[in-house]
């Protein structure tokens, strides 16, 4: 028997002066959320939801969610009555299987999602978590989370932004997302936090701590400092590297003794072969 598949949609009224948190973007959050499914909607009366099934979709403005089952929670609004059908307010959504969460300049890709809508947070986790703009990406072992009153994206384990041939990975990043009334919504900063490992093709910078400007292409780094660059390498309390002209600098601190140290290996001795222990055969 060929199987049947149902489509619908469903137009559920947002909570009332909530910031938009099913993306990046924050002015949407008067617009109702639709949802639709390949394989249908059901009402479970009994734990007031929505369950929609198959290539299910949640749409707000020009924000998406996609994944194989959304399940959308909802709760009487503060002084409705029963017979009031308007009368209810979504206040949380879970997407699981194949998540996918789109806004115009942003996408963000995971296993499983958990959107608090009284709260305005998202949390994605699940295998392959990125988080894509137009000109960055994000990735995470643990966790990817959105904070939208905060304008913070959170990566968590294992965290890495790409931008180019430039990467700063650490234990947790925390993007800072600018929104301008006009105009796109940009990351602006990245602070770093435990074991950040800055890299370009010409030099590895490590560090305990920093702070990415995107803007300027500069990275701040703090904590038992070390850049290295082929053989070379210095180290110091806190450096400074211009990702955009490939220049860095060393500063001393307490924890060096207030001086810069060095290692640099002469040319002449790179790549050189170890000398052989007495009596050994050449």
């Amino acid at each position: 028997m060929k199987a049947l598949i149902l489509a619908a949609a469903l137009v559920l009224t947002p909570l009332a002066g909530e910031a938009q948190v099913l993306g990046l973007g924050g002015r949407d959050q008067d617009k109702p959320l639709e949802i639709e499914a390949s394989q249908g909607i059901e009402w479970h009366e009994k734990e007031r939801a929505y369950v929609a099934r198959g290539n299910a979709k949640a749409t707000r403005g020009r924000v998406s969610v996609r994944a194989d089952t959304l399940t959308a929670y909802y709760r009487p609004k503060p002084g409705a009555s029963r017979s009031d059908q308007g009368g209810n307010e979504i206040y949380r959504v879970v997407a699981e299987g194949r998540v996918i969460l789109a806004s115009e300049t942003q996408t963000v890709t995971g296993d499983r999602a958990i959107y608090d809508l009284d709260q305005a947070v998202v949390i994605v986790t699940g295998k392959d978590l990125k988080l894509t703009t137009p000109s960055d990406v994000i990735t995470a072992r643990d966790s990817l989370e959105w904070y939208d009153a905060k304008n913070q994206a959170v990566a968590r384990g294992n965290a890495v932004a790409i931008r180019g041939d430039r990467r700063v990975n650490a234990d947790v990043l925390v993007a800072h997302v600018e929104r301008p009334p006009e105009g796109q919504a940009r990351i602006s900063r990245v602070d770093a936090h435990g074991g950040v490992h800055v890299s370009t093709p010409q030099e590895v910078a490590r560090g305990r701590a920093g702070v990415y400007n995107l803007d300027t292409g500069l990275v701040t780094l703090t904590g038992n400092v070390t850049i290295t660059r082929g053989d070379d390498e210095i180290r110091g309390e806190t450096a400074v590297v211009d990702l955009n002209n490939n220049v860095s600098r060393m500063i001393a601190g307490p924890s060096t003794g207030g001086r810069v140290q060095g290692l640099v290996i002469p040319d002449s001795q790179k790549g050189a072969a170890a000398p052989s222990e007495p009596g050994s055969k050449r």
